[in-house]
């Protein structure tokens, strides 16, 4: 297992279940499509989708949140380029960035517990992270297990 977490040659080989690597185009697809809402809505998705009350901040505050928003969509944007890259040139990769796409959406999780934010509504990410950490360790498994 750990050989195919952290493969000794990073080639286009994949060895895991091919809904596994379907569904790590869709992921890869959403990942980049997010990005570039968060880098190009005059929000950045702030209020609009997560429902962040951006009216009662200050104008500086506001600012941030949106600035911010954007830097996390750049952050995105990297994230959904590798893992494109990785299902055209590196394919032994998926296990390792299935593996770390848990621990970010289950970080993420772990955030809105520690660090809670004033939303006016549910965010769609908010429903998604609860749907998405289950769907990706069945894809993780699936990434490792042989043909």
């Amino acid at each position: 297992m750990i050989n195919r977490l952290f493969p000794a040659v990073l080639d286009n080989n994949y060895r895991g279940s091919k809904i596994a690597l379907y569904f790590f185009w869709v992921m890869a697809g959403v990942t980049v499509i997010r990005s570039f809402i968060h880098l190009v809505a005059p929000d950045g998705g702030a209020q609009s989708i997560a429902t962040i009350p951006l009216d009662v901040f200050t104008p500086n505050g506001a600012a941030v949140v949106v600035h911010l928003f954007g830097l996390w969509g750049l952050s995105q944007l990297i994230v959904g380029l590798v893992y494109l890259l990785s299902l055209i040139r590196y394919r032994a990769l998926i296990p390792l960035l299935y593996l770390l796409g848990i621990l970010e959406y289950a970080v993420r999780l772990i955030l809105t517990v520690v660090k809670p934010i004033e939303i006016e509504g549910t965010a769609p990410g908010g429903v998604g992270n609860f749907i998405l950490i289950p769907v990706l360790l069945i894809m993780f498994f699936l990434s490792l297990k042989s043909k």
